[in-house]
């Protein structure tokens, strides 16, 4: 029995649907393949480079993406020592750090961190990128960033990853 355009009364069931019925795929934690990606940062600009490895992380780039589920690959980043940031950023782009107590509130300018943790400044770029709760937080799990040209994954044996 037709109502509509496109509603019918099914026989069966006797409820209301709307053309055919479609199930939409979730990804289960089982049925997920994490591939190794290596990512060279040498003369990358900072937010594009972590916008990409964000994107990776959640797993955006497979048709098995699920929202609720961490569906993304492991994402090794060389050379973050040469990553580079456009403007001012070096000296105005401040990063804090409170420890909770009084006086406890610590100031880094980006241009220092780039010189003593430059893995630091990359890990923070890329965390306020992807969620803020446990599945944000199992994703950087799967972020190894390194400030030199060498990484002890080799036997993961990670494609090169050009962004």
């Amino acid at each position: 029995m037709t109502i509509g355009a496109n509603l019918r009364i099914s026989p069966a069931s006797k409820s209301w649907v709307l053309g055919e019925t479609m199930k939409t795929y979730q990804a289960k934690q089982g049925e997920i393949i994490r591939d190794w990606y290596l990512v060279d940062a040498g003369d990358r600009i900072l937010g594009r480079l972590a916008s990409e490895i964000a994107h990776r992380l959640r797993g955006k780039h497979k048709p098995v993406y699920t929202p609720h589920t961490d569906t993304g690959d492991f994402v090794i980043v060389v050379n973050a020592e040469k990553i580079s940031l456009t403007g001012k950023k070096l000296t105005d782009k401040i990063y804090y750090s409170y420890s909770g107590y009084p006086g406890g509130l610590k100031a880094t300018a980006a241009g220092k961190m780039i010189k003593e943790k430059p893995e630091e400044l990359l890990r923070a770029a890329v965390k306020g990128m992807l969620p803020k709760n446990t599945l944000g937080r199992a994703m950087m799990k799967k972020l190894k960033i390194y400030a030199g040209s060498d990484h002890p994954h080799e036997a993961q044996c990670p494609r090169i990853l050009q962004l």
